[in-house]
């Protein structure tokens, strides 16, 4: 049995298809001297090592429930200069996983949030993270389930496993009653433990309608903006750029959100009307009663009837 035979067995028998699929070209280069043999064993390699990761980010997107596959290079950044593309890509170096925090994107309909939200899951995949999306109401409706059936604990359990959770549309449907308990336990349990990517239309003065009870979204807020991130963005809807001129002026008003003051990256947002700034204490690890005292400002008391 020649070298190359054996060669060929073993490639099989480890199962390196590609390796095995490109050995004869490899060779042949080799054979010509257009390669050195230490040339040709890392060129077998890399064939087959990058099928291998092409297969395995798959499956993760997959799993990930990140189909189709958005990226920050297919961004029209150009559409929403609001956005600072810097921030952003400074965003999908992934360093607010390593610190459990919280990132929003804040802004009207069509306006980039779920493209960008998927595009940092996608590079988080890439880069060996475990992630999982589902939009609020998907979870929601299997926490609900999972409650049913005497699960919950066991689900999650599930949902914080991952290293970066996306839940996206908060405030795009109706929150069944007790989901908001439901969402707020699973903000709980991740809290400083692992990091969100949240999508919403609503600004945070609107949470308190939004899950239908003011002191739990004063608690969620609690949680949510302590270690946050906070990606706002104005602008017009990529969906229907083609066609503005269909639409009626009073839907295109912009999301109760405050302006920025730059376009930029902010660390805890500030409604119109309230308070100019958070207490001092926002900065450090601990939570203070003026913290509390400021999450609550953010959403207005309930009306009476």
């Amino acid at each position: 049995m020649s070298v190359s035979d054996r060669i060929r067995q073993s490639l099989l028998a480890l199962h390196m298809a590609r390796a095995l699929e490109t050995l004869d070209h490899t060779l042949a280069r080799l054979e010509k001297s257009e390669i050195s043999a230490i040339e040709a064993i890392d060129d077998l390699l890399a064939e087959e090592l990058n099928l291998r990761e092409g297969r395995r980010i798959g499956a993760a997107l997959r799993t990930a429930r990140l189909m189709p596959v958005k990226t920050l290079e297919s961004f029209d950044f150009s559409f929403q200069p609001s956005l600072n593309r810097h921030r952003i890509t400074a965003l999908a170096q992934l360093e607010f996983i390593n610190r459990a925090e919280v990132l929003h994107f804040l802004g009207p309909p069509g306006t980039g949030k779920s493209h960008l939200a998927t595009a940092i899951g996608v590079a988080a995949v890439k880069a060996g993270r475990c992630v999982y999306r589902c939009s609020l109401a998907e979870l929601i409706e299997a926490l609900t389930k999972a409650e049913r059936e005497g699960r919950l604990v066991e689900k999650i359990r599930f949902y914080t496993r991952a290293s970066l959770l996306i839940v996206d549309e908060i405030g795009y449907l109706p929150i069944t009653p007790g989901g908001a308990n439901l969402f707020f336990q699973l903000v709980n349990a991740r809290y400083e433990k692992g990091a969100m990517i949240l999508t919403s239309n609503r600004g945070f003065a609107e949470w308190g309608e939004v899950f239908g009870d003011p002191v739990l979204a004063t608690a969620l807020l609690d949680r949510l903006l302590h270690h946050a991130v906070v990606v706002q963005i104005e602008g017009a809807s990529y969906r229907l750029r083609q066609h503005a001129d269909l639409i009626p002026e009073h839907t295109r008003a912009h999301a109760n959100l405050t302006p920025p003051p730059a376009p930029s990256v902010l660390h805890a947002p500030m409604p119109s009307g309230r308070r100019s700034a958070p207490p001092p204490s926002t900065s450090l690890p601990g939570k203070s009663t003026a913290w509390a005292s400021w999450c609550a400002s953010l959403v207005p008391a309930s009306r009476s009837a």
